[in-house]
C-alpha cells in the first residue's frame, strides 16, 4: 500500500469516528431542545451538528471513492454510511418543510446508531475497500444501488416522523377531516383530536414541554377544530337502574393539534418521495439482474423483501389517497414499514444468503 492510499485509509477511519461523535452530540442537542423549551441554542446546535455529520459522511464516501476507484456501494460498510448520509440529507428536507424539532429528535439517533454499528461493530475485514467482483463491474451499480439506498433513507425518515406522530398523539383518538390531497398541501388541515379516556372532567390545555417547545416553529395554515364528546350512559352499582352521565366537552390542546398535523403531513410527503425511488430502484435492479444472471426476477431473499417493502408502502399510500385513512392508523402502518425496510436491507443478510450477499456476516 503506497503512502497516498494509507493516508486515505487513515482519513476514512478518522471521518467515520468523527461522524459518530458529531451525530451523538447532535442527538443530545435535539433531545435537550425538546425537554428544555427555553434553551433556544440547543436546536441550533442540533441543526449545525446534523450539517457537520452530513459533511463528514460525504467526505468519507468521497475518500472511499478515490481509494477504490468505484462508487462506494460494494459492501455493507459503505452502504451503511451511504444510508446514514441519505438520512441526514433528507432530514434537512423534512425539517425545512415542518420547522419541527421532532424531526431531528427521531432521525439523529438512527443516523448515529448506523454510524456506530458500521465504525465500531463491523470487523476490520468488512471495512476494507476491495476490488469489485465481476458481477458488480457495471454502470448499474451506481444506478440501482444508490437509488435503492436513497429510497430506504427517505422511507425510514418518513416512518420515523410517523413514529413521532404516534408519540405526540399518545392517549388520543385521532380523527382527521378532509381530503389527503387538499389545496396548498396534502390535506385541508382541518384536524380533530379527542382524548381516548372517558374522564368527563374538563382538562386544561397541554403544558407538556415536549409539545410547547415545538410550536413556535410549526407552521399552521388553516383552522384547527376540536370535537365534542358525548359520553354514553353507564351503569351504576344498582343492577336495575342506569343513570345517564352529563355530556362533557373535552378541551384539547391547540399546540398538540398543530404539531400532530405537521408531523402527519410531513411523514406523508417524505414517504411519497421515497416510494417512487423504491419503484425505480426495483425496476433498475430487475434490468441489471437480467444482464448479469439472465433473469429479471429470481425470488432471491433480497428481491422478495424489496417487493414486500414496496407492497407495505404502496398499501400506506393507497390507504391515504384512495381510502381516506388519516391519523394514527396510517401512522402505525408507516411505523411497521420502518421494521420492514430494515429486514429488507440488513435482516436478509443475517438470516439468509442469496445472490445479494455483499453484506453477509458469516
Amino acid at each position: 500500500m503506497d503512502l497516498a492510499a494509507l493516508d486515505l485509509v487513515n482519513l476514512e477511519s478518522w471521518l467515520d469516528n468523527a461522524a459518530f461523535a458529531v451525530l451523538f452530540v447532535t442527538m443530545l442537542a435535539y433531545w435537550g431542545g425538546l425537554a428544555f423549551a427555553n434553551v433556544t441554542l440547543l436546536p441550533v446546535m442540533g441543526g449545525a451538528g446534523m450539517a457537520i455529520g452530513n459533511l463528514c459522511l460525504a467526505a468519507l464516501l468521497t475518500a472511499r471513492w478515490i481509494e477504490g476507484g468505484y462508487f462506494p456501494l460494494s459492501n455493507l460498510y459503505e452502504s451503511l454510511f451511504f444510508i446514514a448520509w441519505g438520512i441526514t440529507a433528507i432530514h434537512f428536507v423534512a425539517e425545512r418543510m415542518s420547522g419541527s424539532r421532532w424531526v431531528g429528535a427521531v432521525t439523529s439517533p438512527v443516523a448515529m446508531g448506523i454510524c456506530a454499528f458500521a465504525a465500531l461493530t463491523l470487523p476490520d475485514t468488512m471495512q476494507v475497500s476491495e476490488p469489485l467482483v465481476p458481477a458488480l463491474k457495471s454502470n448499474w451499480l451506481m444506478m440501482h444501488v444508490s437509488v435503492m439506498l436513497l429510497s430506504y433513507s427517505a422511507l425510514m425518515v418518513g416512518a420515523l416522523i410517523a413514529i413521532a406522530f404516534l408519540i405526540v398523539t399518545r392517549g388520543q383518538a385521532v380523527e382527521l377531516k378532509g381530503s389527503s390531497v387538499g389545496t396548498g398541501g396534502f390535506r385541508d388541515r382541518k384536524y380533530s383530536l379527542q382524548r381516548a379516556n372517558t374522564d368527563p372532567t374538563p382538562t386544561t390545555p397541554s403544558t407538556d414541554p415536549l409539545i410547547l417547545s415545538d410550536i413556535s416553529n410549526s407552521p399552521s395554515t388553516g383552522p384547527i377544530t376540536a370535537t365534542v364528546v358525548l359520553e354514553a350512559p353507564t351503569k351504576t352499582a344498582h343492577p336495575l337502574k342506569t343513570l345517564p352521565r352529563k355530556a362533557a366537552i373535552t378541551p384539547l390542546s391547540p399546540q398538540r393539534l398543530t404539531l400532530a398535523d405537521t408531523l402527519d403531513n410531513i411523514s406523508y410527503r417524505i414517504i411519497g418521495l421515497g416510494f417512487p425511488l423504491l419503484t425505480i430502484g426495483i425496476i433498475a435492479g430487475a434490468v441489471w439482474a437480467n444482464e448479469a444472471w439472465g433473469s429479471y426476477w429470481s425470488w432471491d431473499p433480497k428481491e422478495t423483501w424489496a417487493l414486500i417493502t414496496w407492497l407495505v408502502f404502496a398499501a400506506y399510500l393507497h390507504a391515504r389517497i384512495t381510502k381516506g385513512w388519516q391519523g394514527r392508523k396510517p401512522a402505525i402502518l408507516a411505523a411497521s414499514g420502518f421494521v420492514v425496510v430494515w429486514i429488507c436491507y440488513l435482516g436478509v443478510n443475517l438470516l439468509g444468503k442469496g445472490l445479494h450477499s455483499y453484506g453477509w456476516f458469516f
